[in-house]
């Protein structure tokens, strides 16, 4: 999948290096219980690679056109929200590349590439409640808050979603 400044691929063991800079960062996974260490990062990787064989989506690579820079990911993963499972767009950018637009452009990408290549009527993001890039990012997307609930990890986590419907009508505006 490409973008004006982005490509998005399947992950590869060779991001490791890439995505434990990211993964491990404190400041960038301060919304999460904990930084990943490097068993976490692998993991991560594995869990996406069984996902593209599973439903043939997950969290792609995001890699700069330019460069070929790994600088984060993005994509679909099914996830528990509030006890039911959903198609759930999300995306982690590294540090040094926020507020440029990237997480905006990979989530955009992935959502039409969800309404266009898959059944969904409904795309949903959800991220911790103090975690405002994310929102930023969900809202960008063309999504609405429809929930906050309590949630063992997130203490309370804020739900966004899209809908088929409202896709389309984005495409004409």
């Amino acid at each position: 999948m490409e973008t004006e400044r982005l490509i998005l691929r399947e992950y590869t063991y060779e991001d490791f290096d890439a995505l434990y800079e990211i993964m491990s960062d404190s400041e960038t996974m301060r919304h999460y219980p904990n930084p990943f260490d490097e068993e976490l990062t692998r993991e991560w990787i594995e869990w996406n690679l069984k996902n593209y064989k599973e439903y043939g989506y997950g969290l792609w690579a995001v890699v700069l056109k330019e460069t070929g820079k790994f600088i984060g990911d993005c994509g679909i993963t099914i996830q528990n929200i509030d006890g039911e499972m959903f198609p759930e767009i999300g995306y982690h950018i590294n540090k040094k590349y926020w507020r440029q637009g990237f997480g905006s452009e990979a989530a955009r990408a992935v959502r039409d590439w969800a309404f266009e290549n898959t059944e969904y009527d409904c795309l949903y993001s959800y991220m911790k409640y103090t975690n405002t890039g994310s929102c930023s990012v969900a809202v960008k997307n063309g999504m609405k808050k429809i929930k906050e609930y309590p949630d063992a990890k997130n203490e309370i986590s804020c739900v966004y979603a899209i809908t088929r419907y409202e896709w389309e009508r984005l495409k004409y505006i």
